[in-house]
């Protein structure tokens, strides 16, 4: 059973180096890592910004980042937001340099003494599970979503893609289809650092990122026959969206065939929806874990992941939760077998959805999708229509994806 939901990793290999030209411009920058006050755990997917701008960007895997800032920009502080975390604000020139450490205070509620939930965690789960189609739309929808994919070899970029895209989703219900997307525009940035040694491309893009919606795609995670497979401990409550919200880690219980994951569940405390899940494949085998990326390889190139994780979020309209946001992100590291040198690699794609409407009578056509085969980076030159992103021609690898799509719009109002 495939248990990996990230976009497959082409990897080819080249026969020369190649260089590139960089531009300099007068920046402040800031690196450090995001832990919780009170746990001191890293915290990935963290909001990394400058208020009232469009500079920002997101911690990876570690909770780790690094931001640039313009020497001559008016703002004094940057702040960090995460979900169910209070948002704290730093001022710039303190905390230039690198190797800083912030920490964000959890916002936690008390439990509610009304609400009457059994004790055991793995039956919260349960419970969310069953109630599904209850808290999820079943009538198909038409969306539209703004998709970001990047990689970075060592802490270059070499590869940025950016579509916008448009989603055939089904209803939440046992027995639906699967989700189709095609993308409606698409460009990539040539100013990269261009990939030396090894090519690596991901494979299945938007296509992928529509299967990260977990609740309607539960493979191990919230498939109702695995959910004794895992451990479950409740381990707080907090406010998300002014809701209060049960917070449950997993982890694996029992080794089996394929690799499980760990991760932590967000569910209402009033209407069991499961509002995020964050989590991470087992790497414990990592020989296992690897046959989840790669399609090809040269014979001689060992890959070794080193860490994965992904986020889904739902939001709730009108009494309904609707997928909101999906990341993916890995780390691993390529070496050629009998040489000394590794070289390591960061994936990342992202997803956010942008609009929501009633799906037409017909579904998308399968000549029009995403295929799971396909590689955006290969198929820009199709979708690509320099009119349409106008003035809006840069793509700016540190910028979060809300604060690119804020500034994509503000575009098309001018």
């Amino acid at each position: 059973m495939r248990s990996s939901w990230f976009p497959a990793i082409v990897v080819l290999s080249i026969l020369m180096l190649m260089d590139f030209q960089a531009y300099s411009q007068e920046f402040h920058s800031i690196s450090g890592v995001v832990r919780d006050a009170r746990t001191r755990r890293p915290l990935p997917f963290a909001n990394v910004f400058i208020p009232g701008t469009t500079i920002g960007t997101v911690t990876n895997l570690n909770g780790v980042f690094s931001l640039k800032v313009q020497a001559n920009i008016e703002s004094k502080e940057f702040g960090i937001s995460h979900l169910g975390f209070h948002t704290s604000l730093f001022n710039i020139l303190e905390q230039v340099g690198t190797g800083k450490v912030f920490f964000l205070e959890p916002h936690t509620i008390s439990l509610p003494e009304f609400v009457l939930r059994p004790q055991n965690p793995r039956e919260l789960v349960r419970l969310a599970v069953r109630r599904i189609e209850q808290n999820f739309p079943q009538h198909p929808q038409r969306l539209i979503a703004f998709y970001r994919e990047a990689i970075k070899q060592r802490r270059d970029y070499v590869h940025i893609a950016e579509a916008i895209v448009e989603i055939d989703q089904t209803g939440y219900g046992p027995q639906s289809a699967r989700d189709r997307t095609r993308i409606l525009q698409a460009r990539k940035s040539g100013d990269v650092k261009r990939m030396d040694t090894l090519i690596v491309k991901l494979q299945g893009g938007p296509h992928v990122a529509m299967l990260l919606d977990v609740v309607k795609n539960p493979n191990v995670i919230l498939d109702p026959q695995l959910l004794d497979a895992y451990d479950y401990e409740l381990v707080d409550v907090v406010s998300l969206e002014g809701e209060p919200h049960y917070v449950i880690d997993f982890s694996p219980a029992v080794r089996m065939e394929f690799p499980l994951y760990y991760g932590r569940v967000y569910i209402n405390m009033h209407s069991m929806g499961i509002s995020k899940m964050e989590f991470s494949l087992d790497l414990s085998n990592r020989e296992k874990a690897a046959s989840n990326f790669i399609i090809r390889r040269p014979p001689r190139l060992r890959f070794v992941p080193t860490r994965t994780n992904y986020m889904v979020t739902y939001t709730n309209i009108n009494g309904l939760y609707q997928l909101s946001y999906v990341r993916a992100e890995m780390e691993f590291f390529a070496d050629w077998r009998l040489r000394l040198f590794r070289t390591g690699y960061t994936l990342m794609s992202e997803m956010a959805i942008t609009e929501r409407m009633p799906a037409e009578s017909d579904r998308m056509a399968l000549r029009e999708t995403f295929r799971p085969t396909n590689i955006l980076s290969e198929l820009v030159p199709m979708y690509f229509d320099e009119e349409f992103w106008g003035a809006y021609n840069v793509i700016e690898p540190e910028e979060s994806i809300d604060l690119a799509i804020q500034r994509f719009n503000q575009r098309f109002e001018e």
